[in-house]
């Protein structure tokens, strides 16, 4: 209410808004342009191509009358700005103007394309229109974007999100960025499902696809046939997320709540996973478990019994998954395992609560948020995961691997690809609800303005060795996978010669040096650099994009908040490689031509990867008290300030988890780019499966070797310049229990 009852300023900050509106409708060009886009001031309003031409060169210069609503609606935004017009009127211009603005552009985009009109009705009803455009520029873009804000600022002078424009114009950005390049791909490839064959009517289609015996089939309950790949993936996705919930959890409390020496390489060694390009994991798995592997080999040699062929089905495909799947858990449940406050814990035992009683009562209960959004994180990635279950699944087949079969195979059956991923957004639909019903309407806040100088409770006995016992074997585990699968890289041929060279690094990555520089003459150097540079962009804006929607729906109430949070998940519960498939569908034409381009990638890194930092920022922020931004606001502060300087610091951990998570994502992320990569931009690990399927392991696990070190090195510095949280707690726990790896009582230090 503050806010709303604020004095405006002298002179409207939304002007800067019509500036922009007026930028990308008079000045630069509208469309598209081949050879990139080159501003010539004021000239790209008179330019002879009409495809050249800005907004209003086209309309007054080419004839092109589908403008004039969007160049009508600056106008009336203008007017907005007159003296003597209070806040409610302005507001209302705006919004009107902001409104018109976007209808004009999205109907003049949607309906007339490189063949003049999109649609036969159209044709029909007005004749044949000559002309015709491409997608949508920067011209374009930057008008649609200032069109949105001038909404939003319309919308909060009308007294909306408590009159606060911040709040208003970040809700819009989130709905419409999320609308963009979420709800329209997946609704295009969904929309395949509605499509029935020639021969067939759609109820029939529909039902036929959705009701398939292969999909819905339960033989596995009553004979040794397979499962419908439905009930394979829902058994998979809740096995592979209670597991690495609890392997996260464990790891978490090893590494904050013990006197464990070898915390740091813990945790270093905890998201090396994360940080792994596709098929390493698997790699290690088959030489360990797989019919000729190591434990195989060792339990013949030692018993005379046969291990067979059991890591290739289910087994196998929750094992890597674990393994891939452990670090995203362990990233959510850090932070809010740091945040709990030791004044409730040491409450607790002022009641004679013993420890086992407070941290069953108190310290679990706290950690609830992260261990529902880990869980559900978890959930939704095994439901989309297409690499291990392509790798080791066998005869186990599960929805992600039916959707790329149906994709890519002879049958090219878009309408039952997207069918299985309808019943993918149903099973995420559903853990959403479950999860929120979970949560419920409890308070799980910890951090307050108060100072906290509590000292963490040691953990019980019990829970603190369970820790040890769960968190270690993995651990120990971990490195021997990887110590086997990067071996390949160091050796003449894979599984033959096993003479240790450096020959495949040198044909990656060989340099030369003459009188004109350095020569980058290593193959796999292109797509090292491309890969490097997509990710540094996308990784900040998934990042910021994801903590401003964590804020947005952990502080504000609005209508349709609990929609925009399900919205935000759809592209992590879709496989991969349906994601790539709909983005082609969808951005190849008009009116958003960004296919091919390094656009498109990186819009494909921030929203995929977008639900984790989400997820991660919403559990870190249900642990501060609202008062913290209520007292800020108090004190005259701005919204935008209140959320930098007093929330951002207290999210550290949510931010070092999004950062991390985008980046090293964006560089292993496969199934989703195989589609979208063109000759121009081709990612690391595009390089790496193409070298993969020839044979040449050498060259492509050289090449994963060096992205790991790429990525520890990445971690290392986005933990340098976040930094640590700060809270006012002291750290030192008095422990009377030794630990692992700890001195043995009494001995001298």
């Amino acid at each position: 209410m503050s806010t709303f009852l604020r004095k405006d300023p002298v002179v409207d900050p939304a002007i800067w808004w019509w500036l922009a509106a007026a930028v990308g409708v008079v000045i630069v060009p509208w469309h598209m342009q081949q050879d990139g886009m080159r501003l010539s001031g004021i000239f790209a309003l008179f330019a002879g191509d009409a495809d050249a031409a800005s907004a209003l060169g086209q309309s007054l210069f080419h004839k092109r009358f589908w403008f004039w609503p969007v160049i009508a609606a600056l106008v009336m935004a203008l007017t907005a700005f007159r003296p003597g017009l209070d806040r409610r009127g302005r507001g209302n211009l705006l919004l009107i103007a902001g409104l018109g603005g976007l209808i004009g552009i999205i109907a003049q985009g949607w309906f007339i394309g490189v063949r003049g009109w999109s649609y036969p009705f159209l044709e029909r009803a007005f004749g044949d229109l000559e002309e015709r455009q491409f997608g949508v520029g920067w011209g374009g873009a930057m008008a649609f974007a200032a069109f949105a804000a001038l909404t939003t600022t319309g919308l909060a002078l009308r007294g909306l999100f408590g009159g606060d424009r911040f709040v208003a114009g970040c809700v819009g950005l989130l709905i419409a960025s999320i609308t963009l390049f979420t709800v329209w791909p997946v609704m295009t490839i969904l929309g395949q499902a509605l499509r029935p064959p020639s021969d067939m009517t759609f109820s029939a289609a529909f039902m036929d696809r959705m009701f398939h015996p292969k999909v819905w089939g339960m033989a596995c309950f009553y004979s040794g046939s397979s499962c419908g790949v439905a009930w394979n993936t829902l058994m998979l996705g809740i096995g592979t997320a209670t597991s690495c919930t609890v392997l996260g959890l464990a790891f978490a409390l090893v590494v904050t709540r013990t006197g464990f020496r070898f915390k740091k390489p813990l945790r270093l060694l905890t998201v090396l996973p994360i940080i792994t390009p596709p098929f390493v994991i698997g790699l290690g798995l088959i030489l360990i478990f797989g019919r000729s592997g190591l434990i195989n080999q060792w339990v013949a040699a030692l018993t005379g019994v046969e291990l067979g062929r059991w890591i290739y089905g289910f087994n196998g495909v929750w094992l890597a998954q674990v393994f891939s799947f452990t670090p995203t858990a362990f990233l959510v449940l850090i932070g809010v395992v740091q945040g709990i406050s030791p004044t409730m814990e040491e409450a607790s035992q002022t009641l004679r609560a013993d420890k086992m009683r407070t941290f069953t009562s108190v310290t679990l209960p706290l950690m609830r948020p992260g261990l529902t959004n880990a869980w559900l994180v978890v959930f939704v990635e095994s439901l989309a995961d297409f690499g291990n279950p392509i790798l080791l699944g066998g005869s186990f087949g599960v929805l992600s691997t039916e959707i790329f079969f149906a994709v890519v195979g002879a049958q090219a059956d878009f309408g039952r690809a997207g069918t299985l991923a309808l019943i993918l957004l149903i099973f995420a639909a559903v853990a959403f609800m479950i999860q929120r019903a979970v949560l419920g309407r409890a308070s799980y806040v910890s951090m307050s303005g108060k100072g906290d100088s509590g000292l963490p409770t040691p953990l019980p006995d019990s829970i603190r060795r369970a820790a040890y016992c769960i968190a270690l074997p993995w651990a120990a585990m971990t490195i021997i996978v990887y110590v086997l699968a990067l071996a390949g890289g160091f050796v003449k041929v894979w599984g033959r010669d096993w003479t240790p060279t450096l020959s495949h690094f040198g044909r990656a990555f060989s340099l030369e040096w003459t009188s004109n520089g350095i020569l980058w003459t290593g193959g796999a150097w292109g797509s090292f650099f491309t890969t490097i540079q997509l990710a540094a962009i996308a990784a900040p804006i998934t990042a910021a994009i994801g903590l401003l929607a964590a804020w947005v729906l952990s502080r504000q109430q609005f209508k349709g908040k609990t929609l925009l949070e399900f919205a935000l998940m759809l592209t992590f519960c879709v496989p991969g490689t349906v994601i790539g498939v709909a983005y082609i569908l969808t951005y190849n034409v008009p009116p958003v031509e960004i296919t091919g381009t390094a656009i498109i990638l990186i819009i494909c890194f921030v929203f995929r990867n977008l639900p984790v930092g989400v997820r991660s920022g919403m559990a870190a922020m249900s642990q501060l008290d609202k008062s913290l931004d209520e007292a800020s606001t108090t004190l005259r502060a701005s919204t935008f300030r209140t959320l930098t300087a007093v929330v951002l610091p207290l999210l550290k951990p949510a931010i070092v988890t999004a950062l991390i998570y985008s980046f090293v994502r964006a560089i292993t992320t496969v199934s989703a780019v195989i589609f979208l990569v063109s000759a121009q931009y081709e990612m690391a690990t595009v390089f790496i499966i193409n070298r993969a399927i020839n044979g040449d392991y050498g060259i492509a696990i050289a090449y994963s070797t060096a992205l790991i070190v790429l990525m520890m090195l990445a971690i290392g510095l986005i933990q340098l310049v976040v930094g640590e949280r700060k809270i006012g707690r002291r750290t030192a726990a008095p422990d009377s229990t030794p630990d692992i790896a700890a001195p043995p009582a009494g001995a001298r230090a």
